[in-house]
């Protein structure tokens, strides 16, 4: 116990010594929110990886998947690491970097306003991140508290509220450059965390070949087997999974808000490098840990009602396979990947609302000084209202949860990449693909026409490529002269 304490402690005297010594890189809003558009490769990549894989993925992704799925979720980390990191830095970086940094916008809203010449697109684009982004930030908090319980044996209250309060100092003392040096350190600790964690499992297990031997022999409720084979026993929910977790970040602002800040060409090559092979080692060993899941199968795992619970999965493999110093490793990692997604969250919300929803509509005249001051003042508004969620959260939210990333993603992916490729894409095609997402996955919840919500997210993104130069091809045209200047950037 007294190693666990000493090493969260020593964490958090580190994240908190980053923020203080990040603070003269807050003066302005380009500095606050991007960095002053001058972070390296390193520092981006990370950012992106961890920003990507929370205690989400770690406890609730892996526990769930690797128990429906078996080893072969593992597919599902292999398709974040080549789609969602190598594909989107190929397709995204460079392109959002050059656009971006050409229309001066520094967030996904304003991106939009400028891109397609409407204000109304910029305020639509900011309340839907606003509404879908507080509570997978409130998600955020789900995976540590298991895994707490299980190691201090303190309440999750206790853990959730200081979280924050730790997140909230160093977001508001250093802005972004705080969070992506931050975000470095966290990184560094999860891929060692893993890599010890997955070779401990295993061992536990008598080794790779063993375990894998084991789960050959293992069959479900009713007697369906197929858990060690190359595609496991549901092939199209391994691949609706693998859509939505590995396609869905490239419309999501907090992700792709880091191509932003990339300080030039030569960092995007690095950075893109960098970051495949960290989701390779994290998110390939977060799904291939989980997918050996029904090796433990105990009834500590069962809730009141003889369910699996599959938040339950990973701590308890954990608790069973692991010593005392290897136990204060999972929590540095936890705490790492929830802290770095969540800092990401709280600074992409509380920068679109200020710059995005205040800024000349509701607040008429804002200096740069007023406007990052009230970055400040939001990203503790954020943080609130994501702990109160936290701690309380009703069943709708909960649901809400799971359709973020297919609502947000759903929404925005389709109109943000083609905007950055194709001229002809029209401003009425936009706005389709806002309402065909967003519709979509939130009328899911309650009618259920399609049975996963997984799958609808995957839905509401593939449909939104498909829609988007459809109804461009049929919707009026922006001026050649209005989208020659929009494209000549990429003449330099």
């Amino acid at each position: 116990m007294v190693t666990k304490i000493a090493l969260v402690l020593i964490f958090f005297a580190i994240l908190i010594g980053v923020g203080i010594y990040s603070r003269k890189s807050t003066s302005n809003t380009n500095t606050f929110v991007l960095g002053g558009r001058n972070v390296g490769p390193w520092l981006t990549a990370f950012a992106y990886g961890t920003s990507y894989f929370s205690a989400v993925v770690f406890v609730g992704y892996a526990g769930q998947f690797g128990w429906k799925y078996g080893m072969s979720s593992t597919w599902i980390g292999i398709g974040n690491a080549v789609i969602g990191s190598l594909i989107a830095w190929l397709v995204l970086a460079r392109r959002t970097r050059v656009m971006t940094h050409h229309l001066d916008v520094v967030t996904m809203p304003s991106y939009f306003e400028k891109r397609y010449d409407s204000k109304a697109l910029k305020i639509a684009a900011s309340a839907i991140v606003f509404i879908f982004l507080i509570p997978y930030t409130a998600s955020v908090y789900k995976g540590l508290s298991t895994l707490f319980e299980m190691a201090f044996n303190i309440p999750y209250e206790y853990c959730v509220i200081a979280m924050a309060v730790l997140t909230a100092v160093y977001v508001i003392v250093g802005g972004y450059m705080a969070t992506a040096i931050n975000d470095f350190i966290q990184g560094c600790i999860m891929l060692v965390g893993i890599v010890l964690i997955i070779l401990a499992v295993l061992n536990s297990q008598g080794g790779l070949a063993e375990a894998t031997a084991k789960m050959a022999a293992v069959v479900d409720e009713n007697g369906n087997g197929g858990f060690a084979t190359i595609f496991g026993p549901d092939h199209l929910g391994l691949l609706g999974v693998v859509i939505l977790t590995s396609l869905g970040t490239w419309g999501l602002p907090q992700m792709v808000h880091k191509f932003y800040a990339i300080k030039d060409e030569k960092a995007v090559k690095t950075g893109t490098i960098i970051s495949t092979l960290f989701a390779l080692i994290v998110s390939g060993g977060c799904y291939f840990l989980g997918g050996f899941g029904r090796l433990f199968n105990d009834p500590a795992i069962y809730d009141a009602a003889g369910n699996v619970a599959y938040d339950s999965i990973v701590p308890h493999i954990l608790e069973t396979s692991l010593g005392n110093v290897l136990i204060a490793v999972v929590i540095m990692l936890v705490l790492s990947a929830s802290m770095s997604t969540l800092s990401s969250l709280v600074l992409t919300s509380s920068s679109t609302l200020t710059i995005d929803l205040l800024k000349d509509n509701i607040i008429k005249k804002m200096s740069e000084k007023k406007e990052v001051l009230i970055m400040r003042i939001l990203v503790v508004f954020f943080i609130v209202i994501s702990v109160v969620i936290a701690l309380n959260p009703p069943d709708f939210i909960a649901q809400l949860m799971g359709i973020s990333w297919g609502a947000l993603a759903g929404a925005f992916l389709a109109p943000f990449m083609y905007g950055l490729y194709w001229k002809g894409v029209t401003k009425l095609s936009v706005w389709i693909c806002f309402i065909y997402g967003i519709v979509l996955t939130v009328s899911n919840i309650y009618l259920k026409f399609i049975a996963s919500p997984i799958n609808a997210g995957a839905i509401a993104m593939i449909g939104g490529l498909i829609l988007v130069p459809i109804a461009s091809l049929v919707t009026p045209k922006f001026e050649s002269a209005f989208t020659d200047k929009v494209f000549e950037c990429y003449k330099k």
